[in-house]
């Protein structure tokens, strides 16, 4: 039976050519065309709606500048609109409210050294509020570290850490919407005095308590965050995409990890308070 008896679609689709003693299966296959990768919009994207695309993708490129422009871009937006909605004068105050220990100290200098003082403090808290793309930068470096750490010595991964930082990366992307609905909250007008540049909006349980309360209990409180547990998640993905770990088995690992830092985190604001 030769190749050319066969329907034109079987022949076609297992890519057989004809011979004069049979069938032949032709070594030149062309093999299928692999996905194409993705932009750096379509990584962002699809980190919100199918976050798998966007994290397997890292195997093929492990960059990371995407999400890096986007949060100094929004990083920008919201301190340039803190500052003229709220006033570094008013966070500086109302971060000092905080403590009533830095209250008392204050309370004690004398008037121009105390407005000298406050001075000094609006104008560090403006320039460390811009320069935070900075810290984002120092935060994912030490998560990539961290979680990279805990998968491949503790899970039997190997996972790069270009691979890890960009998993990082892309896994923070949440946060640029909780900058957006800062930013819309403070546009629509919030209370000044009640304004907290670290918990901005009302999206964990530390947001509805007295600022000046528990250390303790405020930073165990703020580790349920919908943002932050949106982000665990998402790292969890991100690294069962790109190593042999059970998806849930890395959401667990990542979960794990930043509890126990909050933990720690906790504990030092009310040692140090």
């Amino acid at each position: 039976m030769a190749a050319s008896d066969l329907p034109t679609e079987v022949r076609r689709r297992y890519n057989f050519a004809d011979s004069s003693e049979g069938l032949l299966m032709d070594t030149a296959v062309t093999p299928l065309p692999s996905e194409a990768p993705m932009s750096e919009p379509a990584r962002i994207l699809n980190t919100f709606i199918a976050p798998s695309k966007t994290f397997s993708d890292l195997q093929r490129n492990a960059s990371w500048w995407g999400p890096f422009v986007l949060t100094v871009l929004l990083t920008f937006v919201f301190v340039g609109v803190m500052g003229r909605q709220i006033g570094f004068d008013q966070v500086s105050r109302n971060e000092l409210a905080k403590s009533p220990r830095r209250v008392e100290q204050m309370e004690k200098l004398p008037a121009d050294q105390r407005a000298q003082q406050m001075e000094l403090s609006a104008t560090i808290t403006k320039y460390i509020s811009y320069a935070s793309p900075v810290f984002v930068l120092l935060g994912w470096l030490i998560t990539a570290g961290v979680l990279m750490g805990a998968f491949n010595f503790g899970a039997g991964a190997s996972v790069p850490f270009k691979t890890a930082f960009a998993i990082a990366a892309y896994g923070g992307l949440p946060w640029v919407i909780h900058a957006l609905l800062s930013i819309l909250s403070m546009l629509a007008g919030v209370d000044k005095e009640a304004f907290n540049i670290r918990n901005p909006v009302g999206t964990n349980p530390s947001y509805f308590m007295d600022p000046a309360g528990n250390k303790f209990i405020l930073g165990l409180a703020s580790a349920f965050d919908v943002f932050a547990i949106w982000c665990i998640v998402l790292m969890g993905i991100g690294f069962a995409c790109n190593s042999r770990v059970k998806r849930s088995t890395a959401i667990v690992i990542v979960a794990a990890i930043f509890f126990v830092y909050k933990l720690i985190g906790a504990g030092m604001a009310a040692l140090f308070s």
